[in-house]
């Protein structure tokens, strides 16, 4: 009889400590247009403690910039982190939302005592179930914040996702423009060797003192050391581009992309107004909304919670049974939550204020980045239209006249290394528009070829 009571008052009291609604929430931040195509790495939903990774497939025969990037946001490994991280997330928010556990006590008295008292004739057993009721709504407000802090990981896992898309393209881009300083240096490698071969026949035909071969040979091993610091170039550009994927040694062909230039640039304006689409950016709303709610939880933090207690009490000396029930409630007389309701008050305006500070960097950061992609066009529009036509045909027009023996060796070095410098400019433009471009796009999180660009103006 006794049993049966204590299990049926404990029904009762957990079922209605229990029948409070969960409420259920889902994180609601987007993914941005830049790089959707290209899954990222996922927490596999089967064996989570005994699978922390696939491994990286080997990469053979020539490199595509998609498949670069396809590699990199499957198995990088900063990716994985942060799908982890917000694992974790969820884990506090389903934790936020988790009622506290009722207590069970059990106790005895007048037992073991004298005379009367003595051994357990006397004895009076108590068993009782209490259970914390949080008031004020502080259950559900936490649980707001929990998700709150949900969403802002989502976020920060979409600004890391565009940051390593970005970085996996600017490495690329530094790989092909490795290529080509490669290319043009053995290119002019092979130039300074024609030259010298052609003041070897005038030397030894008499015509010009052996010094001019001496001179021709230091710049023959002038250009076959450039083209050897560029090729150590291009190896360590390859390492740092399969890093991205987590792999040790660069086993593919080439980089079988190129360096492009699109036609005309957006208006800045047009860009600016893209910059909310930047997570960095966009993520200060959901802040703003979580320091909110931790400002509601810490009003509610000032509304003391009810403990209840229910339960049976024994009495052994005459076998009968009686309720016993008791409420508890702090008195707020000194705590009432006043330093965390200042604290969470001070972090909502700090936010707001971190949140303008944000927008003026990222407003400062694009229009650094389109100074440079308007800097790196136009002296790309100069150097294809007049340095390097002009500078190959003097060094062709040098080159030839020596020959003839018009021009001095003087002269065709002179063009040979104006030759050098300009295709060098011209790659190293090429690189820096390309690269800006990557660090625009992810700025307003897009990519350029969704805006429309300014008709071309002709010289």
């Amino acid at each position: 009889m006794f049993l049966r009571s204590l299990v049926s008052l404990g029904v009762v009291c957990l079922g209605f400590i229990f029948s409070v609604p969960v409420l259920a929430g889902e994180p609601g931040s987007k993914p941005n247009s830049l790089g959707k195509n290209y899954p990222v790495f996922e927490i596999p939903r089967e064996k989570r403690d005994n699978r922390q990774g696939a491994d990286v497939p080997a990469t053979v025969g020539d490199l595509s910039l998609s498949q670069a990037l396809r590699l990199t946001m499957r198995y990088n490994p900063k990716l994985a982190s942060a799908a982890w991280n917000s694992e974790a997330g969820a884990g506090r928010e389903l934790q936020a939302g988790l009622l506290p556990n009722p207590d069970f006590s059990i106790e005895m008295e007048n037992f073991a005592g004298e005379d009367e008292m003595s051994g357990y004739d006397a004895a009076e057993t108590t068993f009782s179930i209490s259970q914390l009721l949080e008031l004020g709504g502080k259950r559900d407000k936490r649980k707001q914040v929990a998700r709150l802090g949900k969403e802002l990981l989502d976020w920060d896992r979409e600004a890391i996702r565009l940051d390593v898309f970005t970085a996996a393209t600017k490495a690329y881009i530094g790989v092909v423009a490795a290529q080509q300083r490669v290319a043009q240096a053995d290119v002019l490698a092979e130039l300074a060797n024609a030259v010298r071969r052609a003041v070897r026949e005038r030397v030894e035909a008499g015509k010009v003192s052996p010094l001019e071969l001496t001179r021709a040979g230091v710049e023959y091993s002038a250009a076959r050391l450039n083209s050897a610091k560029a090729r150590r170039t291009l190896e360590a550009a390859r390492k740092t581009l399969v890093s991205f994927w987590g792999a040790t040694r660069a086993e593919f062909g080439k980089a079988s992309g190129d360096l492009k230039v699109a036609p005309g640039l957006p208006p800045f304006e047009q860009l600016l107004r893209a910059i909310d689409n930047n997570p960095d950016l966009a993520r200060w709303q959901t802040e703003l909304e979580q320091r909110r709610s931790e400002r509601r939880l810490a009003d509610a933090g000032a509304v003391p919670d009810l403990t209840v207690m229910v339960g049976v009490r024994n009495f052994q000396d005459t076998g009968d049974n009686a309720l016993v029930a008791e409420l508890a409630i702090p008195l707020p007389l000194f705590d009432r939550n006043q330093g965390g309701r200042k604290e969470a008050t001070a972090s909502y305006y700090r936010a707001r204020h971190q949140w303008q500070e944000a927008k003026n960097r990222i407003e400062t950061e694009l229009s650094i980045a389109y100074q440079q992609l308007r800097s790196a066009y136009d002296e790309l529009r100069v150097l294809k239209k007049e340095l390097l036509p002009g500078a190959e045909q003097a060094f062709e027009a040098a080159n030839f006249g020596y020959r003839e023996g018009k021009f001095g060796f003087l002269q065709v070095v002179d063009s040979q290394r104006t030759l050098f410098e300009v295709r060098g400019q011209y790659v190293d433009a090429l690189a820096n528009y390309n690269t800006a471009r990557a660090d625009i796009e992810r700025l307003i999180a897009s990519p350029l070829a969704d805006f429309s660009s300014e008709p071309e103006k002709q010289d």
